[in-house]
């Protein structure tokens, strides 16, 4: 955990109105977020009465069977979201990727240098698996706080407002459960017997340019909120680092196997050769479980040691069991509202007020209000995905851009509601109301790019 020298919060230059706007989200989501799974809970009990008031099945024993016979069917899918994010960390968190990292920041002097380099850094990273952007978010942003005087929370929030592009990248859950033949998740197979295929969701224009512009533009806008040196927060210099796995110094058969790097090899080359055995097989592609298994054997590699990649885990569990524990009642709202009509009533009233052109701004909008309630994109999916895929169906919409519209909207959302900024604070060290104030800078000029967007190319 760093150490954090904390200085009462002001921002440097601006005028009354932009502090005004940053102070108030620090104050809402202090004094009336409740925890995420609160909210799930919350939500269960919103949806059943939504159920037993407009759904044509909505009696309690209709809905208690509903609700327990989804509750358990996203647990595979769930699993996978986690794998995605620990091996992710488990990437990030290896010497020689910590190395590489330091090096790269090093020329960085002020900052917008330092929004370009975190920018590139954590764009790149969360593009190729969200999980490893929240952590090279983390490990960059203290990169830079240790060599140079500059806000702490400012960088992390710049590190979180980098990973804004999490859904757009190869790890959207979204996208990747869509394309991902047989998944749970995979509500427009269950629909139409038919896959999306990523170059309809995140390779297309609808994607790349919303995404394009609000990277863009938050990263020439950013560098005009950094607080003025008297009115910041630093990272102490001299914090201590992690302890490296070092081989033990008396052999033994267990430890043998523990730390054999030949061992860590051996297994990275087996399940390798087996990725390119369904590839070849296959097709080249990614779908959530080759994607993972990449990341599998690229940890494996970096961190050398069986031991030093379970330690890595280690670490990583303790940001997933919170994520974890809401799937299942996700889940279980999945099932309340396909299994008792809810969905379809709730796609007619889309059907109603929108066209074939603006369905994806609509659901657009409706993402942004659920991804408040549901900040998780599999836990979000599973409560949207089935009214607005029927609506798509019905309006003869486009189902990639209603597909990347709820993704699209998670990404706007995530820079207010501070779900996915708690494991990028807690390996930063420093706390989130202060980040969450700088990422609203973000979340205004997501919203305001990403609408005129979705409305135009819909």
């Amino acid at each position: 955990m760093s150490n954090v020298k904390k200085i009462p919060y002001e921002l440097a230059g601006q005028n009354a109105f932009q502090r005004a706007v940053v102070e108030f989200c620090v104050v809402f989501f202090d004094r009336y977020m409740p925890d995420p799974f609160a909210i799930a809970l919350l939500l269960t009990f919103v949806t059943a009465a939504l159920a037993m008031g407009f759904a044509p099945h909505g009696t309690p024993a209709d809905i208690l069977g509903a609700w327990y016979g989804g509750a358990f069917k996203i647990v595979a899918f769930a699993f996978q979201m986690m794998l995605i994010l620990v091996t992710g960390h488990a990437v990030a968190a290896a010497a020689p990727m910590k190395r590489l990292l330091s090096r790269m920041v090093s020329w960085v002097r002020t900052p917008a240098q330092a929004v370009l380099m975190i920018y590139v850094l954590v764009g790149a990273s969360t593009w190729l698996n969200w999980g490893l952007g929240l952590v090279v978010g983390a490990f960059v942003a203290r990169e830079i706080a240790r060599h140079m005087r500059v806000d702490y929370a400012w960088l992390v929030a710049c590190g979180y407002s980098a990973w804004w592009i999490c859904n757009s990248g190869l790890s959207s859950s979204i996208a990747l459960s869509q394309a991902s033949h047989g998944n749970p998740m995979n509500i427009v197979e269950q629909m139409t017997g038919q896959m999306v295929p990523l170059r309809a969701t995140l390779f297309s224009a609808f994607t790349l340019v919303p995404t394009a512009i609000t990277v863009i533009v938050s990263a020439l806008v950013f560098p005009r909120f950094c607080p003025a040196p008297g009115q910041s927060v630093y990272l102490d210099r001299h914090e201590d680092e992690q302890p490296r796995t070092a081989p033990p110094a008396r052999w033994s058969p267990r430890l043998a196997a523990e730390y054999s790097p030949v061992l860590s090899v051996l297994i990275a080359l087996f399940a390798l050769a087996a990725l390119v055995l369904h590839w070849r097989d296959k097709g080249f592609g990614f779908d959530i479980d080759s994607l993972i298994l990449t990341f599998l054997i690229v940890g494996l590699l970096l961190q050398k040691r069986p031991i030093a990649y379970v330690n890595a885990v280690r670490e990583a569990i303790a940001q997933t069991g919170p994520i974890l524990l809401q799937f299942p009642f996700y889940g279980g709202i999945m099932g309340i509202m396909t299994a008792t009509g809810l969905a379809g009533v709730i796609s007619l009233f889309f059907v109603h007020v929108a066209s074939a052109h603006t369905l994806p701004f609509w659901s657009f909008v409706s993402s942004l209000l659920i991804t408040f309630l549901v900040p998780s994109a599999g836990g979000h999916w599973a409560v949207q995905g089935p009214f607005v895929v029927p609506a798509a169906l019905s309006l003869h919409a486009s189902i990639p851009h209603v597909i990347m519209g709820v993704a699209i909207a998670e990404n706007v959302a995530n820079m207010l509601q501070p779900f996915w900024a708690v494991p990028i604070v807690a390996i930063a060290g420093i706390g989130i109301q202060r980040v969450m104030a700088f990422t609203s800078v973000t979340f205004v000029i997501s919203l305001v790019a990403c609408s005129v967007c979705v409305f135009l190319l819909g």
